[in-house]
């Protein structure tokens, strides 16, 4: 385990000793900025609406502000999870560590392990900045904070599993660019998969929209621990790693 933290360490401070981790969390911060301010206004806007008029429906935080907002962050992280593992294994393999990597005493399993749990913790340093503006919701109302907890877990979940295929997605190439436009297409894929259940009914399709990385995190926006979904994301997540595991040892014997 003591392997495993040093690799983790060692990749956070590479995020933060270049533009990268900066980068991401200002574009992440500004996107979410947006989306928060138009989705509180419209609430607000509907809430002076309903006074004007004299008519009294009910305005919920959770079912209005949170739940939308949290599953535009399901979104966003669709496209920003590609800039965070394109560098794991590819800049390795461009600058010429990756042999001094593989070849010290440190396990396959701890290699990845401790490169994919940094960009995990990347991503939940991105997280933190949604959380620091429901602050404000806290503080001017009452939204019911349980079902917000069970949301931020399905997008730890499904961030893990892309993660995950992310970082397997790397060790395919010596190019970040590559390797970044790649993870973004396969993660593209995973989202729009679900699109098809909108017009067919075979199980064909039955099977794509339950592929789909998106539709599976609905249940967590309405702060509902689903088991199946639950379980989805584990087995993308063993998978994706599972992936990474036998590409590492087939870097290995080249090495």
């Amino acid at each position: 385990m003591g392997n495993v933290i040093v690799i983790c360490q060692k990749e956070m401070k590479s995020y933060f000793s270049s533009p990268v981790a900066y980068l991401l969390m200002t574009m992440f911060a500004v996107i979410f900025g947006f989306f928060f301010w138009n989705v509180v206004g419209y609430f607000v806007f509907m809430g002076m609406q309903q006074q004007m008029g004299g008519r009294s429906f009910p305005m919920n935080l959770n079912e209005q502000v949170i739940r939308p907002l949290l599953s535009n962050v399901s979104v966003i992280g669709l496209f920003l999870i590609p800039l965070i593992t394109m560098r794991l294994f590819a800049e390795e393999k461009r600058s010429g560590t990756i042999e001094l990597l593989l070849t010290s005493p440190i396990s396959d399993v701890q290699i990845l392990l401790g490169k994919w749990l940094a960009a995990i913790l990347m991503y939940g340093a991105m997280l933190l900045v949604a959380g620091l503006n429901f602050v404000f919701l806290f503080a001017y109302g009452q939204p019911d904070w349980r079902p917000m907890l069970v949301a931020f877990l399905g997008l730890m979940l499904q961030a893990a599993g892309l993660l995950a295929i992310g970082t397997f997605i790397s060790t395919l190439t010596k190019n970040q660019i590559i390797a970044g436009a790649t993870t973004f297409g396969v993660c593209l894929l995973l989202w729009i998969m679900e699109w098809v259940s909108g017009y067919e009914t075979a199980t064909w399709a039955k099977v794509l929209a339950y592929l789909s990385i998106v539709s599976h995190f609905e249940s967590f926006a309405k702060g509902v621990l689903d088991s199946k979904d639950i379980i989805f994301y584990l087995s993308v997540i063993f998978f994706g790693l599972f992936l990474t595991a036998r590409s590492l040892e087939s870097l290995r014997w080249r090495a």
